[in-house]
C-alpha cells in the first residue's frame, strides 16, 4: 500500500510551531539577554522545550527528559540538536527572563488577533467587538515566600503562597489581550487603568473593580463599564422606575443614582432584574444611560467569557506543579501555558471541523510527534488514524507514528 498523502516532513508538534516566528523569538532572547547565561540552550530551544511539556501535560522536569529522549531522533525538525537535560531546563528556567515568554506571547497574540477576532461564530451582538472583559484567577503555590496569599494563617503548617493571574480579554477573541502577575493579596482593582482603553469601548468586570474615581474616569473618556453592585454601597437616588412584564411581575428597576466620596462624584445606573435560572434579584451597575436593558444584562452575562477561560486553561494544563521554585521560572510555566491555549485556540478557529477544546487539546497531545499533515489530520482524523493503523500492520518494525524506521522518509538516522 503506498504512503499516504496526508504525511508530512514535521511532526504535529512541528507544524503547530509554525504559527510562531523563529526569528522573531531568538531575537526577543537576545534583547532581554536570555543567551548570556544559557548559550548551550537557545531561547527558541526552551520555548520548544517547555510547550512540548506544558502541552503534554508533564508534571516533573524527569517527565520532560524522558519523554523527548524517547523522541530523540525527531528532535531535529524541532530545531533542537540534543535532548535537553533536568539541570539545562532548571537552570535555564531559574536564568533566562520571563520577560523574554512575554515577549512571545504579546507577538504571537498581535500577530494572529485577526484571525482570532474573524470567527463568525463568536459575532453576535454589535456591542461584541467593543467588550473587553476583566478578571483574574489564583493560582495556589507551595510556599508563601514568593507571593503572598490570602486569608488567615492555618493552625498547622505555613500558609500556602499563590500569584494571582490578572487578565484582558476582547469578547469576540477569547484569548488574554493583557495580562499581569501578582501576589494572590494584590487587590483585583490595581489592574483598572483607565488610559488603557479607548472611547467608545465597553468593560465588563467583577464587582472587586469598583472604584469611584476610576469610574468617573472612564465615564469622561466616553468608555463603558457594566458590573455588579456590592452591598453597603451608599448613593443618592436620582431617579428610579419599574417595569413591570404582562403578568404584573417585576421585569426590570432602573435608578439614576449618584455616588459621593469627597471630591469626587459619580453618576450611574443600576439596575435590578430577576435572574430565573438563579431565583434571585440581581442588581447592575453601569455609567451608560443610552443602552437597552437587555443589552446590559447580555453583557455582563458575557463576563462569564473569562471564567470559562480560566477553566480551560486549568483543565488542559498543568498548573498544579512547576518545573522550578523561583519567581521567575512559575512566570515563565505560566506564559508558556498561555501561549500553548493561544497556539490551540488558532488551531482550533483554522479548522472548518468543529472540534470542542478539550477534545482537541487531547488529540493534538496523542499525535505530537506523528508525520502526518496538522490540518488535514483534524478536519478528517479517522481517516487518517485508518491508514496510520494500516500502515503499522503492514510494518513490523513500525516506530512511532506509524512508519517503520527503514521505510519512513523522514528518519534522520
Amino acid at each position: 500500500m503506498g504512503k499516504s498523502t496526508h504525511f508530512f516532513g514535521q511532526p504535529i508538534y512541528g507544524q503547530l510551531m509554525n504559527f510562531l516566528d523563529k526569528g522573531k523569538i531568538l531575537r526577543f532572547s537576545r534583547e532581554e539577554n536570555g543567551e548570556r547565561y544559557v548559550k548551550s540552550f537557545s531561547g527558541w530551544a526552551h520555548l520548544t522545550t517547555m510547550l512540548y511539556a506544558v502541552i503534554m501535560r508533564f508534571d516533573s522536569l524527569r517527565e520532560i527528559e524522558a519523554s523527548m529522549l524517547a523522541e530523540a531522533r525527531k528532535l531535529h525538525h524541532l530545531g533542537l540538536e540534543r535532548v535537553p537535560r533536568r539541570s539545562t531546563i532548571s537552570d535555564a528556567n531559574a536564568r533566562r527572563p520571563e520577560k523574554f515568554f512575554e515577549r512571545v506571547y504579546r507577538d504571537l497574540y498581535d500577530t494572529h488577533r485577526g484571525a482570532l477576532s474573524s470567527d463568525s461564530r463568536h459575532q453576535t451582538a454589535a456591542w461584541m467587538k467593543r467588550l473587553r472583559i476583566m478578571d483574574s484567577t489564583t493560582i495556589s503555590l507551595f510556599s508563601n515566600l514568593l507571593f503572598k496569599g490570602v486569608g488567615r494563617n492555618p493552625k498547622t503548617g505555613r500558609k500556602k503562597g499563590g500569584i494571582k493571574v490578572h487578565t484582558v480579554i476582547h469578547a469576540n477573541e477569547g484569548v488574554p489581550c493583557d495580562v499581569r502577575f501578582t501576589s494572590a493579596a494584590t487587590h483585583d482593582s490595581f489592574m483598572l487603568a483607565p488610559d488603557k482603553f479607548s472611547r467608545g469601548e465597553i468593560l465588563a468586570a467583577d464587582r472587586a473593580y469598583i472604584d469611584y474615581a476610576k469610574f468617573e474616569r472612564l465615564t469622561q473618556m466616553g468608555v463603558a463599564y457594566v458590573t455588579k453592585m456590592k452591598r453597603g454601597l451608599k448613593y443618592a437616588v436620582l431617579s428610579d422606575a419599574m417595569r413591570q412584564t404582562p403578568l404584573g411581575m417585576m421585569a426590570c428597576r432602573i435608578q439614576e443614582v449618584e455616588f459621593v466620596k469627597g471630591e469626587i462624584r459619580h453618576r450611574a445606573r443600576i439596575i435590578t432584574y430577576a435572574d430565573e435560572g438563579k431565583k434571585k434579584l440581581v442588581s447592575l451597575l453601569t455609567n451608560d444611560f443610552e443602552m437597552e436593558v437587555e443589552d446590559i444584562i447580555a453583557i455582563y452575562r458575557k463576563r462569564w467569557e473569562i471564567e470559562l477561560l480560566f477553566k480551560q486553561i486549568k483543565q488542559n494544563f498543568p498548573l498544579r506543579y512547576f518545573y522550578g521554585e523561583s519567581a521567575n521560572a512559575i512566570k515563565i510555566q505560566i506564559w508558556v501555558t498561555l501561549i500553548a491555549n493561544l497556539l490551540l485556540t488558532l488551531l482550533q478557529r483554522s479548522l472548518k471541523r468543529s472540534w470542542s477544546f478539550s477534545g482537541l487539546a487531547t488529540m493534538v497531545r496523542i499525535v505530537m510527534m506523528y508525520y502526518i499533515n496538522l490540518n488535514t489530520f483534524f478536519e478528517q482524523p479517522e481517516e487518517d488514524l485508518k491508514q496510520l493503523l494500516m500502515q503499522a500492520s503492514e510494518a513490523p518494525d513500525a516506530g512511532p507514528g506509524g512508519l517503520s524506521e527503514e521505510n519512513n522518509p523522514h528518519n534522520p538516522g
